[in-house]
C-alpha cells in the first residue's frame, strides 16, 4: 500500500468511506494520514509522533471506521484522550467519518451521569472515546465489554504522563484481549511512554512527521513583548487593534485571569467568550461549537484549549501568560498555522521574573523570540478605523466542516424500543420498504427501552416522517417525531 498517496480514493477504503470523506471536505491525505493509514489498514501496531493540528484523528479514525464490522454489537475500538473535550471531538469525528457505514461511537468521561453513560453502552456501539478514569471505572464494573476490541488508540500519550494518567493507562491495557491492534500518538516521547510501547506494543512501527522546529518557525510568525503585570490588558487592546485578527485565543495560566480578560474584553465590545474547567461540560462544549461557527472572534482559555481542539483558520494566538511548562508553548501556538496555514503567535512575558520560563521556551523551541515594542499612539490611530470597522461589521457564522453531512441528516424519535420487542432489522426493513427510500438512506439506529432514534440520511427526513405517521412497525402504530437536539 502506497504512503505516498495524493488521493484517499489510492487505499483500499469502502464507498461509504470515500462517500464520508468527500462530503467532509477533506481533499488530499496530509503526511500523518499518508504514513498512518496504510500501515492501520494492514494491522500494525504504531508508534507516531505528531504535533497538533497534524490531521493525526482522520489518520486512525479513517482506517479504524474501515476496519470495524458493523454487524458486532460489541465494542471493537477504544480511543483514549486526557481530556473530555478531546473525547467530545474524536467522538464526533468517528460519526462523521463512518456515517454512511452506520459506525455508532460514544464518548465517556468523568463528570457525566454515569449511569446516562451505562445506557450507552448497552447499546450496540462500534467505538468508543473517553478519558482514563471513567473507561477504567466502566471496565471495572462490567458495563464496557472489553472481550471484542480489536483497536487501541492512545492519543496524546506525553499528556496522559504530565497528567498523572498513565497507571490508569496501564491498568486498561492489562484489561484488554491481547490480539489487538495498538496505535499510541505524542507530540514527545519520553521515558515512561517508550516503556508503556515496550511492554504493551508488538513490534511498533516508529513514525515521525515533523520536529518541534518545523511548527514553530515555517508557518508562524512569532513576536515577544516583556511588560509588567499591571500593564497586560492595555497592550492586549493595543495589539489586538494593530493586528486585527480574524480569530483569535488568548492563553492565560489560570482560570481567574480568563475571567477578567473575557470580562475586559467584552466590555471593549469585542467578540467574545471564554473556556476553562471551572465550567460546566455542556457549557465548553457549546463555547467550542460557537467559535468553530466563527459566532464570535476572540477565545480567551486556560490550557484545556491547547489541546485537542481543531478549529480551522486561527489567525493568531496569544500567550497573556507564559505557560508554566515548554510543552504547552508548542501545544499553544500550534493552535494557529494549521493545514498549511500561516498564522501568528504573540507572547507577553512579565520581565523581570519570568525570565527563567522564558529561556526554557527557548531552548526547547530552539531560537530566540523575536522582541518587539509596544504599538505607539501613532501607530494605532493609523489603523483604529479599520480595526473599528471589523468589529462593528461581525461576520456570518460559517458551517463548521462537521456540521456539512449532518446538514443532509434528520434525526426521527420513535416512541418504542426494547421493551415492545423492537430490534433495529424491524425498522430496517419497514423504512427500506417506503417509496422513494432505499436502506441507504438510514444511518444510525439507536434503541433504547422505550425510545428509538434512526438518521436519517439523503435529506429524506421528511418524507419517512410523513410515511411512518400512518405506517407499522411489527403491528405497531408508533408515535414519531424529528428528535430534539
Amino acid at each position: 500500500m502506497s504512503t505516498t498517496a495524493n488521493s484517499f480514493q489510492d487505499y483500499p477504503l469502502s464507498e461509504e468511506i470515500i462517500r464520508a470523506i468527500d462530503s467532509l471536505g477533506y481533499t488530499e491525505p496530509t503526511p500523518v494520514q499518508r504514513k498512518v493509514i496504510p500501515q492501520v489498514l494492514a494491522q500494525r501496531d504504531l508508534t507516531v509522533r505528531a504535533q497538533t493540528g497534524s490531521g493525526k484523528t482522520a489518520a486512525f479514525g479513517i482506517p479504524i471506521c474501515e476496519l470495524v464490522a458493523w454487524e458486532e454489537n460489541k465494542p471493537q475500538a477504544l480511543i483514549l484522550t486526557p481530556t473530555r473535550e478531546l473525547a467530545g471531538q474524536i467522538k464526533e469525528d468517528i460519526i462523521n467519518i463512518g456515517r454512511f457505514k452506520r459506525i455508532k461511537a460514544v464518548a465517556i468521561y468523568g463528570k457525566q451521569p454515569f449511569a446516562q453513560q451505562k445506557i450507552e453502552l448497552k447499546q450496540k456501539v462500534h467505538v468508543i472515546a473517553g478519558t482514563p478514569g471513567r473507561v477504567l471505572d466502566h471496565i471495572q464494573r462490567g458495563t464496557l465489554q472489553v472481550d471484542k476490541l480489536r483497536y487501541l488508540v492512545i492519543d496524546e500519550a506525553d499528556e496522559m504522563l504530565s497528567r498523572g494518567f498513565i497507571e490508569q493507562v496501564e491498568a486498561i491495557l492489562e484489561q484488554l484481549p491481547g490480539n489487538r491492534l495498538t496505535l499510541l500518538f505524542s507530540a514527545t516521547m519520553p521515558p515512561d511512554v517508550e516503556r508503556l510501547c515496550h511492554k504493551f506494543m508488538k513490534s511498533p512501527v516508529d513514525i515521525e512527521i515533523e520536529a518541534v522546529g518545523g511548527v514553530t518557525v515555517e508557518r508562524i510568525t512569532h513576536t515577544l513583548y516583556t511588560v509588567r503585570e499591571q500593564e497586560k490588558l492595555e497592550l492586549l487592546k493595543a495589539v489586538t487593534v494593530m493586528r486585527n485578527p480574524d480569530n483569535c485565543i488568548i492563553f492565560c495560566r489560570m482560570q481567574e485571569t480568563v475571567d477578567q480578560v473575557a470580562r475586559q474584553l467584552k466590555r471593549w465590545g469585542y467578540p467574545c467568550d471564554k473556556l476553562h474547567g471551572g465550567m460546566e461540560q455542556d457549557d465548553r462544549f457549546s463555547v467550542m461549537h460557537a467559535f468553530r461557527r466563527r459566532e464570535f472572534r476572540y477565545l480567551v482559555a486556560t490550557d484545556l484549549a491547547a489541546r485537542g481542539i481543531d478549529i480551522e483558520n486561527i489567525t493568531h494566538v496569544v500567550n497573556y501568560d507564559l505557560p508554566m511548562d515548554k510543552e504547552n508553548f508548542v501545544h499553544r501556538i500550534g493552535r494557529t498555522g494549521r493545514a498549511g496555514m500561516s498564522g501568528e503567535a504573540i507572547t507577553f512575558a512579565v520581565l523581570p521574573g519570568e525570565e527563567r520560563y522564558l529561556e526554557e521556551i527557548e531552548r526547547y523551541i530552539g531560537f530566540e523570540l523575536p522582541r518587539a515594542e509596544a504599538p505607539t499612539e501613532e501607530e494605532l490611530a493609523r489603523v483604529q478605523r479599520a480595526f473599528e470597522a471589523k468589529l462593528s461589521k461581525g461576520e456570518a457564522p460559517r458551517v463548521d466542516r462537521r456540521d456539512l453531512l449532518s446538514q443532509d441528516i434528520t434525526k426521527l424519535y420513535f416512541g418504542g424500543g426494547k421493551k415492545k420487542k423492537l430490534r433495529a432489522v424491524d425498522f430496517v426493513g419497514t423504512i427500506a420498504r417506503l417509496e422513494g427510500v432505499t436502506a441507504d438512506d438510514i444511518g444510525i439506529i439507536t434503541i433504547e427501552d422505550s425510545a428509538t432514534f434512526i438518521d436519517i440520511l439523503n435529506g429524506k427526513g421528511q418524507l419517512v416522517l410523513r410515511a411512518m405517521k400512518q405506517t407499522t412497525i411489527k403491528g405497531k402504530l408508533l408515535k414519531v417525531h424529528v428528535a430534539n437536539k
